[in-house]
């Protein structure tokens, strides 16, 4: 493939790999945290076994992910240097917050993860809030830079260099607050049913005691908050784009011409030559709608943009429809599930058809992080800094990039293997007796 080719796959590579460790590192401290706060309060032993359990596994996705980041900083400077240089000065604060903020959350677990027999049960459980708290801010930080890529603030571009940095306007630009929430409600979708689709299939193969009842009850807790939010912060986020980012929009609805009352269209196949998309579901005035508040209202067209300035719109348009459906099939099953769960008095509904959507989800929930990802890097192509560099002009001319890509692609790989072999392992060592709760803190349990 070619240079500029062979930098993207690997840096997609890199960033389709660590997205999920960004993404349970935000979710899982979170779910410690209330696991443990309910075995503190209810002196229910389950809680505190699975608050051990999931201990273990955050800090194998915490080393793990740990690497897999260090990989991707090294590959900023060296597969795009020319972004380097721009925007290092600009947006090199949230890039320097971060590191704070993980460095934060590396002490805090190390106390967390070593302090069971030396702290107090309540110190101990006060070390887990930095822990959740400091990886909400590394995701905060991380896509407030993301964001100022979309929509570039905080500088000067004069004679070609970049002047008058005001460091906090770029940290807060106009995309910041839509993407931040919306990533760090993702976080919490895909945390939320990856740990109950963990739960549910343990169950559908017959494991239907509390503790697996539980883990996964509290797995669909974080879902059923975080779901709805996150389906309308996207829309929140959809609306900001038309107006901000509107070659990102129209690709994203594949509108092709500018029109008043534009449909949405769902699914179908893209064609860019022609223009058309075949065999797509329209919502008459729907976009015009959702976009505008007005049913009549005018949505900009790709055919007022330059040929050149467009991106991958059928790659763009399939990913978008993906983690939107992904979206709306992840609330109905949280829906349906505490439906049940109230109905029944408070009792957890354990139906098969039930617990296999509550697997779908599952992994749904994580293909949504990774579509919705696609979505906003593809969207903004050609451009690495929208209206500022190209991503062509950021690439480096190093050669040997085939081989790199090929090499790292190697690691991943590897990585991957020993991730789903440590977390067998975990999930395979047999379950200590419980015990009343005092002894399971002063056990280890």
């Amino acid at each position: 493939m070619g240079d500029l080719l062979a930098a993207r796959a690997q840096m997609g590579t890199s960033l389709a790999f660590h997205i999920i460790f960004s993404v349970l590192g935000v979710g899982l401290p979170l779910l410690l945290c209330i696991a443990e706060g309910l075995a503190l309060k209810t002196k229910n032993p389950t809680w505190m076994l699975l608050t051990r359990r999931w201990a273990k596994a955050a800090a194998i996705l915490f080393a793990i992910g740990a690497v897999s980041g260090t990989i991707l900083s090294f590959e900023l400077g060296l597969l795009w240097p020319t972004y380097i240089e721009f925007a290092g000065r600009v947006v090199g604060l949230p890039f320097m917050l971060e590191g704070f903020a993980f460095f934060l959350e590396a002490i805090f677990l190390g106390l967390y993860l070593y302090g069971w027999d030396q702290l107090s049960p309540r110190a101990h459980w006060l070390c887990s809030f930095p822990i959740w708290i400091s990886g909400l801010a590394s995701a905060w930080f991380i896509v407030s830079a993301n964001s100022w890529m979309n929509t570039p603030a905080g500088f000067v571009f004069k004679n070609g260099q970049v002047v008058d940095i005001r460091p906090f306007q770029a940290i807060f630009n106009p995309s910041t607050p839509y993407e931040t929430v919306h990533m760090m409600l993702a976080s919490y979708v895909a945390t939320g049913f990856g740990v109950a689709a963990v739960y549910g299939w343990a169950m559908l193969r017959g494991k239907r005691d509390d503790y697996h009842r539980k883990g996964l009850m509290l797995g669909m807790l974080m879902a059923v908050v975080a779901v709805p939010l996150q389906i309308v912060s996207g829309d929140f986020n959809a609306r900001f784009l038309a107006n901000y980012q509107p070659t990102k929009f129209a690709a994203m609805e594949a509108v092709f011409k500018t029109q008043d009352g534009a449909p949405i269209t769902i699914g179908g196949l893209v064609d860019p030559n022609t223009g058309e998309v075949r065999y797509a579901l329209e919502i008459p005035r729907g976009l015009s709608l959702l976009a505008y508040a007005n049913p009549d209202a005018k949505v900009k067209g790709l055919e007022q943009i330059p040929r050149d300035d467009w991106p991958n719109v059928p790659l763009v348009h399939l990913s978008f429809d993906g983690m939107v459906s992904s979206g709306f099939f992840m609330l109905f099953i949280a829906f349906v599930y505490w439906l049940f769960f109230f109905l029944r008095r408070r009792k957890a509904p354990e139906h098969k058809l039930l617990l296999w959507g509550i697997v779908v989800s599952g992994v749904l929930g994580f293909l949504a992080v990774e579509l919705g990802w696609m979505v906003t890097e593809l969207g903004r192509q050609p451009w690495a800094i929208y209206g500022f560099l190209r991503t062509r002009d950021a690439a480096t001319t190093a050669p040997w990039l085939n081989e790199s890509f090929l090499a790292f692609t190697g690691i991943y790989i590897l990585l991957g293997v020993a991730l789903v072999w440590l977390l067998l392992r975990v999930a395979r060592t047999p379950m200590p007796r419980l015990v009343p709760q005092k002894q399971a803190q002063k056990a280890g349990m």
